[in-house]
């Protein structure tokens, strides 16, 4: 469905044909020519490198490989015009009827309209969220969890076989104290008056629900208990119960994971163990002491032998501990550990959905995946950048449920699922976002979720208004598909079905680069191009969608409305958000 594919096709067509003619070398690699827009859509449709690339390798001057490379193009029932442009760019300008044809072309596909074969079914594990379970889920959890599960949707929308995975991190020291929270909370659900909450513990008024579903089904069985008794049976009761507010409140903005993996269970089995014997079977594992890094002294660097990985022979920067000085492991260990079972899983490439905080975690986990599968796994990494939550301008800083910070499931109460998942895609992931809970509601241009749904309940309210005025019309996408497309001609009808034709490649290149905001801009553009040719049919009558003198014309601009309806439901239903039919 990528006509840039299509053209790229054709194009090394073309070129094995110059060389079969003698005009070119043969068996030239083409692998490196390229078939994508103009930088500046004014040179044409399409451009390609072709002639670029392959000057050096064929002898040749780029020109002398361009023009009769151009000559060919021509004669293409789809090209208008062929241009050399500078030292040899070819861009060529595609006809009327190719992109009337192209938008007859997805009515008939429908919401299939974009799908890709890229990734050929093979398997892709995104983890994503995978927060501590010692507290609520935070607004700063949102945006990995709507960029990790964004990104499943579209992976599996470019056919990748994807399993959406959360890493629960049940062990060490910080459950260890969830428990004890979780403990007081008990004795104070029991009707103990607790004090203040002692330095060390988690204060958050959320850890009394916990407390309370333990008195309710224990009794006072834990009162006089030694912690030894206790604290293994409270730390099971508090992970799964956290757990399950977890899952409640990613429910809220439409994440569900696939696969739950503890890190408990994998310490419990030995996991860390058989990845460490195996590292160290191909001598990966040795005992050193880290020198110091330069102006500072890391967490992870003391002056004593170590158990270190051999990290730098795999691009680190430096070796890494595994075992801390008490003889526990270290959570990098357990890292190891959680990479080596995904890839025994049969997740060859693993993406990792990360806050910012983590970016120095990168190298090292990278290393890791490389020494782990002997080269055969792959991880990606996405880091997500700081959200800013703001109300008119203002920061929010407290929450009533939690103290200290705003939860997740506050943030969805008040605005809206859909709202939340659209707004984390508005900014890169590696660049900070401001949320303002005052905007994101507005019912302005100025408001991205708002635009974009604004346009598909546009796109709705002309097909719902034509079936009262044309009762006997066929809407469906099958039958505008044979209206009489060539009746579309104005600049901004033709230049609105070149963008519905840009989808599929948006897909790919969000699938392919991991970057699922890439179709919350497509959309975004999308939306300004369709508000844009409803502001001129405003202006200038002619230019309407509904011409009831002419229902030939109207028949066709119908099919274009279709068309975009269409493509902004895929898109918006890709990322996980609703299209909205109308907008009160």
């Amino acid at each position: 469905m990528n006509f840039f594919k299509d053209f790229r096709d054709r194009i090394v067509t073309e070129l094995e044909a110059l060389a079969t003619a003698g005009t070119l070398p043969e068996d030239l690699d083409t692998r490196n020519v390229k078939v994508e827009p103009p930088r500046d859509s004014s040179h044409g449709d399409v451009a390609t490198n072709a002639a670029m690339v392959l000057a050096k390798p064929a002898g040749m001057k780029p020109r002398a490989i361009a023009e009769p490379l151009a000559e060919r193009l021509r004669a293409l029932d789809a090209v208008a015009q062929v241009e050399v442009a500078g030292p040899g760019f070819v861009n060529l300008r595609l006809t009327d009827a190719f992109w009337t044809g192209l938008l007859a072309r997805m009515l008939r596909h429908g919401r299939a309209w974009g799908e890709s074969d890229i990734g050929e079914g093979r398997q892709v594990n995104v983890e994503y969220v995978s927060a501590n379970p010692t507290g609520p889920l935070t607004v700063g959890h949102a945006r990995g969890a709507v960029v990790g599960d964004a990104l499943a949707g579209v992976l599996r929308k470019a056919r990748f076989s994807v399993r959406r995975e959360y890493y629960v991190n049940d062990a060490g020291g910080q459950v260890d104290t969830l428990a004890r929270s979780a403990f007081l909370r008990y004795r104070e659900a029991l009707g103990e008056d607790i004090g203040d909450i002692p330095a060390g513990l988690y204060p958050g008024a959320y850890l009394k629900d916990v407390g309370q579903a333990l008195a309710r089904r224990d009794g006072d069985r834990w009162m006089n208990a030694p912690e030894s008794e206790w604290l293994p049976e409270v730390r099971r009761f508090a992970v799964a119960t956290m757990m399950d507010g977890i899952r409640d409140d990613l429910a809220a903005i439409g994440v569900y994971h696939d696969t739950f993996t503890s890190e408990a269970d994998l310490v419990a089995r030995g996991a860390v163990e058989e990845a460490l014997d195996d590292l160290k079977a191909r001598d990966l594992i040795y005992t050193g002491v880290l020198e110091p890094p330069k102006g500072k002294t890391p967490e992870d660097w003391e002056q004593r032998p170590q158990t270190l990985f051999r990290s730098s022979a795999f691009g680190d920067d430096t070796d890494r501990p595994l075992a801390k000085s008490d003889g526990s492991w270290t959570y990098f260990a357990a890292d190891l550990a959680y990479h080596l079972n995904k890839y025994r899983r049969g997740d060859a490439t693993m993406v990792d959905v990360w806050g910012a905080d983590h970016g120095g975690y990168v190298k090292r986990m990278e290393a890791a995946v490389k020494a782990l599968t002997e080269g055969a796994g792959e991880l990606h990494v996405v880091l997500c950048q700081l959200v800013k939550l703001l109300r008119a301008g203002e920061p929010v800083k407290m929450s009533k449920r939690a103290g200290t910070f705003v939860t997740l499931r506050e943030v969805v109460d008040e605005v809206g699922k859909d709202v939340v998942r659209f707004i984390m895609l508005t900014r890169k992931n590696d660049a900070p976002l401001d949320f303002d809970l005052a905007h994101v509601v507005e019912q302005s241009k100025d408001n991205p979720v708002f635009y974009v749904q604004y346009a598909h309940a546009r796109c709705q309210s002309v097909l719902r208004h034509a079936a009262e005025e044309l009762p006997d019309i066929d809407l469906s996408a099958e039958r505008l598909a044979e209206a009489p497309l060539a009746r579309l001609t104005d600049p901004a009808e033709l230049g609105l079905i070149k963008q519905l034709a840009a989808w599929p490649r948006v897909l790919e290149g969000a699938a392919e680069s991991y970057e699922p905001h890439r179709v919350a801009f497509y959309l975004h553009d999308l939306a300004a191009g369709f508000h844009g040719l409803w502001t001129k049919g405003k202006d200038d009558t002619a230019l309407r969608f509904l011409q009831p003198e002419d229902r030939a014309l109207t028949h066709a601009r119908l099919a274009l409305v279709r068309g975009v309806q269409q493509v902004i439901a895929t898109g918006l239903d890709v990322i996980g958000v609703t299209p909205v039919e109308e907008l009160r």
